[in-house]
């Protein structure tokens, strides 16, 4: 079976999170995905966090699957005849340098365009075009502070709080993957025609806190967000507040302690207490009594109690685990969820069964867990591979871009590649 991308070969100069996060998805559905890397040291993730010496770490090997590396040293001119070639055969190249870093390297998107008029060129970015932070380096961190969603984490007690979810990273490579596919989209209904397609990071972090932008407007037109915590017993200032654990929809939400929490810090669940449920959720925790009764059974005649109906709700839980709880509350219908640690997820059955996490081979290290495709297709089975060892397909790209066993091994001597 043929995968939807084969025939789309894409020249990765990306490295660390968030590009190889977009050509690892692109690689997932069919892309050929060459990763072109520094001989000799290659993406910097190689290296970091390791836990075998001297093997690729599983930073790298978890952001790299389906690719194939490619030495190569653009600052010789033989390198630079290399990437010649392999622009003129591709479609998509894509990058997360500095600013200008490609046109010092002499590929401008002027020649790029000489070279191969439908080539796309896909850029992550800190900040966009013309913003006043553009030359900021960016990382993970930086990019939810500037995006809003650090402001917009954590307790109201406590300081700005960053995710653990890679929301400038992998965020902004999956968003980077939607617009290479709309710009390759596009290439084949406008006669063929190339363009750039960027995405800063700043952006991405913001997409995602849309919500949090919605509650700005409201908090600026009344003065107060009735779903937050602070609503009716606190006080809220004139910019949106961190929301703890309350649910960003209108339903009220929150972390609520089960059996074994005073050991365990993940014995938790998730509850949300939404209009159409409170029914069952009054039969199911054991107070039926509240239904109908005038002071509980609207969402507004609730909200000043709402803490009070949480540690009823705790109370309930007291002698169940998340797992318990989560078995019963779900025949009621209710929205929940256990705290799942990374090491429950990692075991878990169902994501092992339907490939979100995969099992894949290491020439080096052996077997090793990653993450496999999140979005799944009626007609296509995504296969997860492990990750190339540096420089482990350079001669074969080199074959493909025409070169003899000669010049190849000329290239060597010389160490463009």
């Amino acid at each position: 079976m043929t995968k939807p991308l084969e025939g789309i070969k894409i020249i990765d100069f990306t490295h660390v999170q968030a590009g190889p996060a977009c050509t690892q998805l692109l690689a997932w559905y069919g892309a050929d995905v060459i990763k072109v890397e520094r001989p000799g040291a290659g993406d910097v993730t190689r290296s970091q966090l390791r836990d075998i010496p001297g093997v690729d770490a599983l930073y790298f090997t978890m952001l790299n699957s389906n690719k194939k590396s490619l030495t190569l040293d653009t600052k010789t001119a033989e390198g630079k005849e290399v990437l010649t070639r392999l622009i003129k055969q591709s479609d998509v190249l894509v990058e997360n340098f500095g600013p200008g870093a490609l046109d010092r390297m002499g590929f401008t998107w002027e020649h790029i365009k000489e070279l191969n008029p439908g080539m796309i060129v896909a850029s992550v970015k800190g900040f966009s075009d013309g913003h006043h932070y553009e030359d900021l380096k960016v990382y993970e961190n930086v990019a939810q502070c500037a995006g809003g969603a650090a402001s917009t984490t954590g307790f109201d007690d406590g300081p700005p709080t960053v995710s653990a979810a890679a929301l400038g990273d992998s965020n902004t490579g999956m968003h980077l993957a939607i617009g290479i596919l709309t710009a390759l989209h596009a290439r084949n209904r406008n006669g063929g025609k190339g363009q750039k397609v960027a995405v800063s990071m700043q952006d991405s972090v913001l997409n995602l806190c849309r919500v949090k932008l919605r509650d700005q407007q409201r908090l600026d037109r009344v003065g107060y967000l009735e779903e937050y915590p602070q609503y009716p017993h606190g006080s809220f200032t004139d910019v949106v507040p961190r929301g703890g654990n309350a649910g960003g929809g209108g339903q009220p939400g929150w972390v609520l302690k089960c059996k074994g929490w005073e050991t365990d810090k993940n014995a938790y669940i998730y509850f949300t207490i939404q209009g159409h449920a409170w029914a069952p959720i009054c039969r199911a925790i054991g107070k039926p009594e509240w239904i109908d009764d005038p002071a509980y059974m609207t969402a507004s005649a609730r909200q000043d109690k709402i803490f009070d109906i949480f540690g009823t709700i705790e109370a309930w839980l007291a002698d169940k685990t998340k797992f318990e709880a989560v078995n019963i509350l779900r025949k009621f219908d209710i929205p929940c969820a256990p705290v799942m640690t990374m090491k429950e997820l990692a075991n878990d059955e169902s994501l092992r069964a339907s490939g979100t996490i995969a099992e894949v081979d290491h020439k080096e290290r052996g077997k090793y867990l990653t993450v496999g495709s999140p979005i799944k297709f009626s007609d296509l089975k995504v296969e997860i591979t492990g990750s190339p060892l540096l420089g482990e397909h350079t001669n074969e790209v080199l074959e493909t871009l025409g070169y003899s066993s000669r010049e190849i091994a000329a290239l060597h001597e010389a160490k463009a590649v």
